[in-house]
């Protein structure tokens, strides 16, 4: 079999054969004249595998990674807010069923658009904040265009399959990479969503930075820095997902719902 190249000891491809198809272009060849034995091409690179989700999450801060002495302070104004039994709010319970009905798999495709425009813009159990880029959005779409798309935000939020992860399917609502988000519809409102869907999994802490989000929160009560989301590559929705769960860890047990563990991080941030 001539392979075009020559062995070095007897100057010819005249006995050369193929012994064995390495990786890559690479392959080990013979004189079979001289018995000599080398190998020609190159081969395949070495792939470094991709991180996954879960060794990419391990990299973000952790409750051990607080010092004691915060952690002592946090958990003697934990028991100084414990103390108090406010009285719950009597319209967040029936407020909040109506909508775990509204955004489920049964009831959002014929869900009223008064109904999501007023959830856009109503505080009860958790405030958005300014909802202007959303109302212009919604006014200039019309009712029943803008609720279709509020419609298939939720529903790729909370049900869609690619990707697979709740935290990307967020970054891309909040981004914009895909057709599916509704202008105005993103961080506060989604993590809203979440939170009235999933109330026990959730705090009502709506932004991850901003004047009381949980990036400042975290600093504030337990000299925890959360990465800046201007500085580092982690995407938002993991960002907003991961410190929500860090919180919750360093919260602890004693509150009766995440509305009341968060009451307690707004409280808290000012002692501090």
């Amino acid at each position: 079999m001539a392979l075009n190249l020559d062995c070095s000891n007897c100057q010819t491809d005249e006995h050369v054969e193929l012994v064995e198809r390495l990786t890559g272009t690479q392959k080990k060849v013979k004189c079979t004249n001289c018995g000599h034995e080398w190998l020609r091409g190159e081969p395949a690179r070495q792939r470094i595998p991709l991180p996954t989700l879960e060794d990419i999450k391990k990299r973000f801060p952790k409750p051990g990674d607080v010092d004691p002495g915060k952690l002592e302070r946090a958990n003697e104004l934990k028991a100084q807010f414990l103390e108090r039994e406010p009285e719950p709010e009597p319209n967040v319970a029936p407020y909040w069923a109506k909508y775990q009905r509204v955004f489920g798999a049964e009831g959002l495709p014929g869900a009223n658009p008064r109904d999501l425009k007023d959830f856009a813009n109503s505080n009860i159990g958790a405030n958005p904040g300014n909802m202007s880029v959303f109302n212009d959005a919604w006014n200039q779409m019309g009712a029943d265009d803008g609720a279709e798309q509020v419609r298939k935000a939720v529903d790729y939020l909370l049900r869609g399959t690619s990707p697979a992860d709740l935290e990307d399917r967020l970054t891309a609502l909040i981004t914009d990479t895909n057709s599916l988000g509704m202008k105005g519809f993103k961080e506060s409102l989604l993590t809203k969503v979440l939170c009235i869907v999933y109330p026990d999994r959730y705090l009502t802490i709506l932004k991850y930075t901003g004047e009381a989000g949980k990036r400042e929160i975290a600093r504030s009560i337990w000299d925890l820095e959360l990465p800046d989301p201007e500085r580092v590559d982690w995407t938002i929705g993991r960002l907003i997902l991961w410190s929500n769960d860090l919180l919750i860890a360093l919260l602890g047990e004693g509150f009766r719902h995440q509305q009341h563990a968060s009451e307690f991080l707004w409280w808290a941030k000012d002692k501090t």
